[in-house]
């Protein structure tokens, strides 16, 4: 649905270019050079939006707000001025407008203002979060509307993808787009954590229930009351922890270490992970019944291979994120290397491509980001036939394959390869474990 506007203003040129920019965005502008033709104006082609400038010949800012509210009390009004004062501003408010907002202003974010007061909270928290989920694919937008969905309810959410593709990103979105928007994002990653602290950090203890136990202190649970709780990694959770969470999903109760009194807590859980926990339960380190809980809305991300052409969109993007960051550096890509982006399996996803566009605009002299930044990854027509993984191998020896190349390429370093593939340092050491791989691997 296009969206309307009366633009108020007695300076012609601020009028004309405000009306020009907004029509350019796909807006029905209308527009006046006063209070009073303003208001003549709405009473005969009421609009949702008013963007007033507040001082005029014929009245302020303030006379808009009180004349186009009586007409319709829910038109939303925000005013534009080039003398800021705590008491305009004050007094705006109490009127009913929207917003205040103080001249030279750009566009971009006055339309930004704009639209978020036209949405309301709920939805413009969705659009800011969305505006970082990056991409025009057919699977991507899919997921999006499917998120989007899932967010309107209370159910709990799985969202199963391998590193890097965005996981808590979306968390956030499906967050930031429910009625839960207002309450808290609490986030724990499951894996951070010794086995013998994360029962403490997510349910909290009272003091003095195990030593240095000092005071009490609420768990992960209770800080997410009213909001979210993003169990990240939830596949390395401890299967001698897994009963209890089960039973906090189920009661929405929890126990606090070393307390006799359940403690009620109202969240809504998303749970991450980029294994399968279907298959960590039939290999026995994984409750089926906690599966199946945490199963009720199932999300997945596509990887960056399955949604090429969103790869020149994320690169454009993040160019300019790190050209805003960093001025005087390129942001402009080349057609070849962009191209080769699309050639690349970006095994590490969009975390992956993020760091390649930043180092290769850190590198970049010449203003233009070309190909040549290519010289140190390795693209698919690059390799060795006899080089890759070969069809038809189980996922497992494809996963200790990649596991010993990453090691052998970086020294043997844990560090570097947890950072390379997109997993925690002790996803790293469980890998090792359990492909009986020597401790320190071509170290």
């Amino acid at each position: 649905m296009t969206a309307s506007v009366l633009v108020v203003d007695d300076e012609i040129a601020m009028r004309t270019a405000l009306e020009a920019n907004f029509r350019r965005q796909g807006w029905a502008v209308r527009s006046a050079k006063g209070k009073n033709e303003a208001i003549e104006l709405f009473r005969s082609y009421p609009v949702p939006l008013v963007i007033s400038d507040m001082r005029m010949p014929d009245g302020t800012g303030l006379d808009v707000v009180k004349g186009v509210r009586s007409i319709a009390p829910n038109t939303r009004v925000i005013l534009l001025t080039a003398f800021a004062n705590v008491q305009d501003a004050v007094a705006a408010m109490k009127e009913g407008a929207s917003d205040y907002l103080i001249k030279p202003i750009s566009f971009e974010e006055l339309r930004r203002v704009a639209q978020e007061v036209l949405d309301g909270p709920q939805e413009a928290a969705s659009r800011r979060a969305e505006y970082r989920l990056v991409g025009n694919s057919l699977r991507f937008r899919t997921l999006l509307d499917r998120a989007r969905q899932a967010a309107q309810s209370d159910a709990d959410v799985l969202i199963e993808a391998e590193s890097g593709t965005g996981k808590e990103l979306l968390a956030r979105f499906i967050h930031e787009s429910s009625p839960r928007s207002k309450g808290p994002f609490v986030a724990v990653n499951c894996a951070a954590f010794p086995d013998s602290l994360l029962e403490s950090e997510l349910f909290g203890h009272v003091k003095g229930a195990f030593t240095g136990a000092s005071a009490s202190k609420p768990g992960k649970f209770e800080l997410a009351h009213k909001g979210t709780l993003l169990l990240d990694e939830i596949g390395e959770m401890p299967r001698a922890l897994q009963p209890k969470l089960l039973r906090v999903l189920q009661e929405r109760e929890v126990d606090r270490l070393g307390d006799t009194r359940p403690v009620r807590v109202d969240v809504r859980v998303i749970a991450t992970t980029n294994r399968s926990l279907r298959k960590l339960a039939q290999e026995g380190l994984f409750r089926y019944d906690l599966y199946y809980r945490l199963n009720v809305v199932p999300l997945s991300v596509p990887p960056l291979r399955e949604r090429v052409e969103d790869i020149p969109v994320l690169a454009e993007h993040f160019a300019q994120k790190y050209s805003a960051q960093s001025p005087g550096k390129p942001a402009a890509l080349s057609r070849e290397f962009v191209e080769r982006l699309k050639e690349y399996d970006w095994p590490g996803n969009v975390r992956e491509l993020e760091n390649f566009v930043r180092r290769a605009m850190v590198l970049s002299e010449n203003g233009v980001i070309s190909e040549s930044a290519f010289h140190d990854i390795e693209t698919r027509s690059d390799r060795p036939a006899s080089g890759g993984i070969e069809p038809g191998i189980t996922l497992q020896d494809a996963e200790k394959e990649l596991l010993c190349r990453t090691l052998e390429a970086v020294g043997g370093n844990r560090t570097r390869a947890a950072a390379m593939l997109g997993i925690s340092l002790r996803t790293i050491r469980n890998k090792i474990r359990e492909y009986g791989l020597p401790p320190r691997e071509v170290a």
